[in-house]
């Protein structure tokens, strides 16, 4: 059976056994709006015991609080008891959980479009938050009061501009004046858990109306205030007709493909982080400059991911990108080699995607990118050239002793073997030949 299949079938069972059940949450809005869920939460009056008795496989990973996982057909479904929740005192924890009817559960969600209740067996919808009016207006409001809601759980701020963003909604005038108000509270929550939200916000096709409302919300000054600080960060005109470089890098997020990697968003977001704390002004001509942004936005942007929790193979993906951003703009004077060791690195496919996006952020031209796709190509077509020709063993073959001078002629042969001035094993023996019988074994 299909995913919503099964959904249904857990349901139809529960219900079969006098218990009342609804689909709820994102997988009813994503119903109603036409949009293929990815996953399906199930409400019940049923308890755990009961529920536990109705499904052979079930994990309790919230079981005091009513939250069962159901394993049906290699999916998993989070069956759930209808609750009640008051009293929360650390901005995400409610002190009082208490078991209730669905519509007192249905008010304790989030936002309205979030708080409907589907029977997929009758048909029937369940609204008892106003949410499919929501639905329709293209609306993002809270459930009671924005305040409160805010405070329950202070992620919400961030869902709020997540959900707006991806759903393509306006967030209600209330709602978003509290979100403005409460921004702040942003900082009382993990870092792991804005991370979290923050990968799902940049993504495409809405990757650039996410960072607009982070803006205005006065949320991105609280979670990444290095890229607040691009809003007022001028470019020159001649390079950057664009303007600003938050204008560049909101510009860069548009274009991002749609099957774009997690790490290309954030390679986008922190190619420039340092311009604001390097941008100088020639004081003849007004030209701005930012020497160094490269190097020094590397360091920047492992303290921010290190401060986000990163893992740290995306650490270092993102980190590479930031430093080696800027070589592009010279590929076409590089040596061959210079070339072929940009395409070897193993971020070059990322950092090629992000070039792409720099360009198509500022001035449009993409002919260092076109020239790299072609090196890249020829490349791929002299898989010989990617192992070196001989290794530290070879030399001692020939005779050389370990040491500085071995190293120094292995990196001297892989120069020339990617220059095309060395192509088999046999030339790169007889040249090391010729280098012991110039110098001796030094």
């Amino acid at each position: 059976m299909s995913l919503r299949d099964t959904a249904a079938e857990i349901v139809r069972r529960l219900q079969a056994a006098g218990f009342a059940a609804y689909w709820v949450g994102g997988c009813v809005r994503d119903y109603l709006l036409g949009r293929e869920a990815h996953d399906y939460d199930i409400a019940t009056s049923a308890v755990p015991y009961q529920i536990e008795a109705l499904f052979q496989r079930t994990v309790p990973v919230g079981r005091k609080f009513g939250v069962l996982l159901v394993l049906e057909d290699g999916h998993e479904f989070q069956v759930a008891t209808f609750r009640a929740e008051a009293d929360y005192q650390d901005g995400r924890h409610p002190e009082q959980v208490t078991f209730a009817d669905a519509q007192a559960d249905a008010s304790r969600r989030d936002f309205t479009v979030n708080g409907l209740f589907y029977d997929p067996v009758g048909k029937k919808l369940r609204d008892w938050v106003g949410g499919e009016a929501d639905l329709r207006a293209r609306r993002l409001r809270t459930i009671g009061s924005p305040a409160e809601r805010f405070a329950e759980d202070h992620l919400r701020l961030l869902r709020a501009v997540r959900f707006a963003a991806q759903l393509g909604f306006e967030i209600e005038p209330e709602t978003f004046a509290a979100l403005k108000i409460n921004a702040p509270k942003i900082l009382t929550v993990s870092a792991e858990r804005i991370r979290e939200e923050l990968l799902k916000l940049f993504r495409a096709p809405y990757a650039a109306r996410g960072l607009d409302l982070l803006r205005d919300s006065g949320l991105l000054a609280q979670v990444l205030p290095e890229i607040a600080a691009m809003v007022t960060c001028d470019q020159s005109p001649n390079y950057h007709p664009e303007g600003t470089v938050y204008n560049h890098v909101r510009l860069m997020l548009e274009q991002l493909p749609a099957d774009a990697s997690p790490e290309l968003p954030w390679m986008v977001l922190l190619h420039d982080v340092a311009k604001p704390v390097t941008a100088s002004r020639d004081a003849e001509n007004g030209n701005i400059h930012f020497y160094g942004h490269e190097k020094i936005g590397a360091q920047m942007a492992e303290a921010l991911l290190q401060r986000l929790k990163f893992p740290r193979k995306q650490t270092e993906e993102i980190v590479a990108a930031v430093l080696h951003h800027m070589q592009f703009k010279d590929v076409k004077g590089m040596r061959k080699a210079t070339v072929r060791r940009m395409l070897m690195r193993e971020t070059f496919p990322q950092e090629l995607q992000l070039h792409r996006l720099d360009c198509l952020g500022s001035h449009r031209l993409l002919d260092h990118y076109d020239f790299m796709l072609e090196q890249a190509r020829e490349l791929a077509n002299q898989p010989e050239i990617l192992p070196p020709l001989l290794t530290g063993n070879d030399l001692i073959a020939l005779g050389l002793l370990p040491g500085p001078r071995l190293g120094e002629l292995l990196a001297e042969l892989r120069e020339k073997q990617l220059q095309d001035e060395l192509k088999t094993s046999a030339e790169a023996r007889d040249w090391v030949r010729g280098q012991i019988e110039r110098t001796g074994n030094l």
